[in-house]
């Protein structure tokens, strides 16, 4: 049953203001990408459908809300787009919120809860990994694809509710075979990334004692491949007793790590990047992320696969199409930021590059690779595009190059290029991601750290001979100097001067100064009533005698 209800309705158990019966209903999900309905109808339905309103039809998760965005009409009938109640979140906007150190559960609500207009939407998510991010001057929509990106997992939108959770779907023990029990499955392979014996890198060059890690499949010729891992979580002070480090066991631990790294990278890349689209209606599927086993005799393969987009006819209630593999999942999906992940540290001013740099920029390559199936180039005469979906009007990321430069855009072919990179040599960018920049000179009005990196945001400042004298990190400002004392002030300790052993030489907290010794060169004033003043005695022009004086500061208004 296929309904209209009106624009600020928000249940949907009647039959609303009209049950339709349309000529063509199909849904379009796609895992962390559009979710969208196509409705064609006659035009006796005109008064009851109008930009804005809903129309409530059935998916494989039930019944859903999508909002009318377009309508062509023609002399016997109405073509109709309408997006999933989901994206109005675009029109809600959030000016300046701040999620520090939240699970993405706590993220969600934080932010949910910032919006200018109160939100109609709830949110959870069962991701319990602890992250930061700022959003500012952003729509609701863009901030929970940034959620996404940043925590990760996948974007569950049912009606009113949003989730974003670390698996969707379940496994009814579906079973495709090619070309045994069906025969409209189309296969594309992507061998670019396969590995069946690894010489896995840890901590400072570390190796493991039988140097490789084999692959429990292979093939005719030999995929070998070495690859860095960050070995970060595993720390020396775990294993330092008395201030003495016990090496033989931190070297073990290394090991063990690396060897569950890379045992778990061989077994996930050991197979090739596999998508199917099925057009036939299998039994048991029953939403994105759905569990399928492929089992393909030509490549001796047999692994599990989820379901990462569908059609659906919501007039027969059965799929149209699905596709289900483990690559061409949505752009969205890419991160853009390849340094989260990166620790760095400066040596005699050098800025080295830890071997978790290796593994993000392998990553971030092998998904751009990975989503040049859904890259479609366009030549206009007067300027090219690059868009990731046909046609064009339903694109979201796109590229635009002419003679003025090149443009990029996530909001679509009409949409704001919010980067570019003109042909007078000026990139304007509201993000630059830069694993490594040199300068004399920085301008700007605003320098952020952290917030866009994944972790806390750091200032170091070296003098001519390379000794540090400055941070600005999560402790707050340290000023360190040549004798071995330091200050420092933070929210915590407000105002503190330490000696070389460490010891506080004088401090501000709680609207109090506290100080053992000190020079005042000319006056105290206290409470604004009382003066402490140098004072001289002197006879016959001869100065005697150096003194304080006390000079009270009252007038005639003062009581006592």
């Amino acid at each position: 049953m296929i309904k209209v209800f009106g624009a600020t309705d928000k249940l949907y158990s009647s039959n609303g203001d009209i049950v339709i019966q349309p000529t063509k209903a199909r849904i379009h999900n796609k895992d962390n990408g559009n979710f969208y309905l196509e409705l064609t109808c006659g035009v006796e339905y005109n008064k009851y459908i109008s930009s804005n309103n809903i129309i409530v039809a059935p998916t494989p998760q039930g019944d859903q809300a999508f909002r009318v965005s377009d309508i062509t009409k023609s002399s016997n009938k109405l073509n109709i787009k309408a997006w999933h109640v989901f994206y109005d979140t675009k029109n809600y906007l959030i000016q300046d919120s701040y999620a520090v150190d939240k699970t993405c559960n706590d993220a969600l609500d934080h932010f949910n809860n910032a919006t200018d207009t109160p939100s109609p939407f709830t949110v959870i998510s069962d991701n319990t990994d602890v992250n930061t991010y700022r959003c500012v001057r952003t729509s609701y929509l863009d901030c929970i694809k940034n959620v996404l990106e940043r925590w990760g997992g996948h974007l569950k939108r049912d009606n009113w509710n949003i989730g974003i959770y670390n698996d969707i779907g379940v496994d009814n023990g579906v079973t495709i075979q090619y070309k045994k029990n069906l025969k409209e499955l189309s296969a594309e392979y992507k061998w670019d990334n396969v590995v069946t014996k690894l010489l896995p890198v840890g901590a400072d060059g570390l190796m493991l004692d039988d140097v490789y890690i084999y692959a429990p499949i292979s093939y005719d010729i030999p995929y070998t491949k070495t690859v860095s891992f960050d070995q970060s979580d595993v720390n020396e002070e775990d294993f330092t007793i008395n201030g003495v480090l016990n090496e033989d066991a931190y070297k073990d631990a290394l090991k063990d790590d690396l060897t569950k790294q890379a045992t778990k990278y061989v077994n996930t890349y050991c197979y090739p990047l596999i998508n199917y689209t099925l057009k036939a209606q299998p039994e048991k599927v029953t939403d994105i992320g759905d569990i399928i086993n492929v089992i393909d005799e030509r490549i001796g393969v047999n692994v599990e696969t989820e379901v990462i987009s569908y059609e659906y006819d919501a007039i027969t209630e059965k799929y149209v199409s699905l596709e289900f593999g483990n690559f061409k999942n949505s752009l969205n999906n890419l991160i853009s930021n390849i340094t989260s992940e990166t620790a760095t540290s400066i040596d005699n001013a050098v800025i080295s590059l830890s071997s978790t740099l290796v593994d993000a920029l392998n990553t971030a390559q092998d998904k751009i690779w990975n989503a040049l199936g859904s890259s479609y180039c366009i030549y206009e005469g007067d300027k090219i595009l690059i868009v990731d979906n046909l046609p064009k009007e339903d694109a979201t990321n796109v590229i635009m190059i002419n003679s003025a430069g090149i443009g990029f855009s996530n909001t679509g072919i009409n949409g704001n290029f919010t980067t570019a990179w003109t042909i007078d040599g000026t990139f304007n960018a509201q993000a630059t991601n830069v694993i490594n920049l040199t300068a004399n000179l920085i301008k700007g009005g605003t320098l952020k750290l952290g917030s866009a990196l994944n972790q806390a945001g750091k200032v170091e400042v070296y003098d001519e001979s390379n000794t540090l004298i400055c941070t600005i990190d999560k402790n707050g400002l340290i000023m360190y100097a040549s004798d071995g004392s330091y200050i420092v002030l933070n929210q915590d300790v407000g105002l503190v001067a330490y000696d070389g052993i460490g010891n506080p030489i004088y401090w501000v907290a709680d609207n109090e100064l506290h100080i053992s010794k000190a020079v005042v060169e000319e006056e105290i004033t206290l409470c604004s009533k009382l003066r402490f003043i140098p004072m001289q005695i002197t006879e016959n022009g001869v100065v005697t005698a150096d003194g304080i004086g006390l000079v009270a500061n009252y007038t005639s208004d003062d009581t006592f």
